[in-house]
């Protein structure tokens, strides 16, 4: 039954509604517009219903024995409620009419409206022709091509065996898998109607060794949206191989020097300290806050002229690529920073209404049980106009960043990050490995000395947590020099 124009309260107990139940699809139409009807009526200046199923599993070979497999489905929804500039939100995981209807009164209770009462007119929300990115990209073929747990597991035993044979003085080696299915649907007031499927996987190695007192401990991992065959497609023989070659160089490398050095930073998950000491900084949660040095620097300088940065979601097969975002917006490319001037923040709607920034296609989430925030997509510094030789040509005495760790961020900027792969640069060459460096700055300040940028652009796949939980996200830049950097070490 179809939300009309004649349709009041006190018929809602006896409507009923079939949609299709294991796929989203045009039958979530009426209800879907009649609970969003029922919102306007309660005073609601915006609602929007977000839907989702997903299909997770995860496999760890660890030595030589697959040690676990992790499943996960589910099934669920969240509402959201606008009215004025406040908003609140309330998830279930009941799809049923009665239940959706149950999330929604709750939802609007919260911001002090009621259901109108009996023999209220309902309005009608006319929402779109259901538009469909699973279908139009034959997405929904996907869960039949699949790799089986067997085969996850015998890819997984024989990639770490392979990684035994090409490293020495091992102590464990890990190979780990995910694949994350997911199908949402978004349903909104303004006639907002769209579905799409999406499918994130990765893969990689874990590696430490030891010999005596020297340890080191190297990992790499790659990311795919998109791509049913991605681990059986996975070369680990070639990734073993770098794993162990930089594992027997960080073995016995000699500690590093504290002091302030220029660096040159690799491409490819190099891009991670941009993506957390200033990427989070633009988006319109932090501008809510008043959590950022940048909440009135748009059309002015905050980076070195030479550095240009983009977050978009269209890059094919990167980690934070998606066809709309988890508001129904289709995505786009968004220039953050061009020649070191700020020319556009990252908004999701709620951050739009509250700080004037438009919408940006950037509204993301971990799952249904989080309301949509700003995030990240694929964040990159863009390709400068140096060889990478002019670059180390450039530096006397210097560190070389190869491979980035783990690091912790503040909520104005401040970092550090250590570096599991490092080597020292002189007179331009790169000498002898160093291992216990850690990067320590402040955003608003290393912006302005990443002064060179290489052409070769990488991108490298990531998590990032924020206030809509975790989500996935490519990270990237080409190689870079920074003029000067703190580096703590011995």
């Amino acid at each position: 039954m179809l939300a009309t124009s004649i349709l009041l309260t006190k018929e809602l107990p006896s409507l009923s509604y079939n949609p299709t139940r294991d796929r989203f699809d045009e039958t979530w139409e009426a209800p879907l517009a009649t609970l969003l009807g029922l919102g306007r009526a309660a005073g609601a200046d915006f609602i929007e219903f977000f839907l989702e199923r997903v299909n997770y599993i995860s496999c760890l070979a660890e030595d030589d024995g697959i040690t676990s497999i992790s499943p996960k489905l589910s099934t669920g929804a969240g509402v959201r409620v606008f009215r004025g500039q406040s908003d609140c939100y309330v998830s279930t995981n009941d799809l049923s009419f009665s239940g959706l209807k149950a999330a929604l009164e709750k939802a609007l209770s919260i911001q002090g409206l009621i259901l109108p009462a009996p023999n209220s007119y309902i309005p009608e929300i006319n929402l779109e022709l259901l538009r469909d990115y699973a279908t139009k990209n034959n997405k929904d073929i996907w869960n039949s091509q699949f790799s089986s747990m067997q085969e996850m597991g015998e890819v997984l035993l024989d990639a770490n065996a392979k990684l035994k044979q090409k490293a020495n003085h091992v102590q464990s080696r890990r190979a780990v898998y995910f694949r994350d299915w997911q199908e949402v649907l978004v349903a909104a007031s303004d006639g907002t109607f769209a579905r799409d499927i999406r499918l994130t996987q990765s893969v990689g190695y874990n590696l430490l060794c030891a010999d005596g007192a020297n340890r080191s401990s190297i990992g790499k991992r790659s990311g795919n949206t998109g791509d049913a065959s991605f681990l059986r497609n996975w070369n680990y023989e070639f990734d073993s191989e770098e794993v162990a070659e930089s594992a027997g160089k960080m073995l016995y490398a000699d500690y590093v020097e504290s002091g302030t050095y220029p660096i040159i930073m690799a491409n490819a998950f190099g891009g991670v300290i941009f993506h957390e000491a200033c990427g989070h900084l633009l988006e319109t949660t932090q501008i809510e806050r008043k959590t950022t040095p940048f909440i009135d620097k748009k059309g002015e300088k905050i980076a070195h002229e030479n550095l240009t940065a983009w977050d978009e979601g269209r890059s094919q097969n990167a980690f934070g690529t998606i066809d709309m975002d988890d508001e129904g917006m289709p995505t786009q490319r968004t220039l953050l920073i061009e020649n070191g001037i700020l020319k556009n923040f990252i908004a999701d709607r709620a951050g739009s209404i509250r700080t004037g920034h438009p919408r940006t296609g950037s509204g993301r989430r971990q799952g249904y049980t989080y309301a949509a925030a700003s995030r990240m997509r694929n964040t990159y510094i863009a390709p400068g106009n140096y060889a990478l030789e002019d670059l180390f040509n450039s530096v006397d005495k210097g560190i070389y960043c190869k491979k980035m760790g783990g690091g912790s961020v503040g909520a104005t900027g401040e970092f550090n990050f250590g570096v599991d792969e490092a080597y020292l640069i002189e007179n331009g060459k790169i000498t002898k490995p160093l291992k216990g460096a850690v990067l320590i700055g402040e955003a608003k300040e290393i912006m302005n000395k990443i002064s060179m940028s290489s052409k070769d652009l990488e991108l490298a796949s990531g998590f990032c947590g924020s206030i809509s939980g975790s989500v996935y996200v490519t990270v990237g830049q080409p190689h870079i020099k920074v003029d000067s950097i703190t580096v703590g070490g011995r």
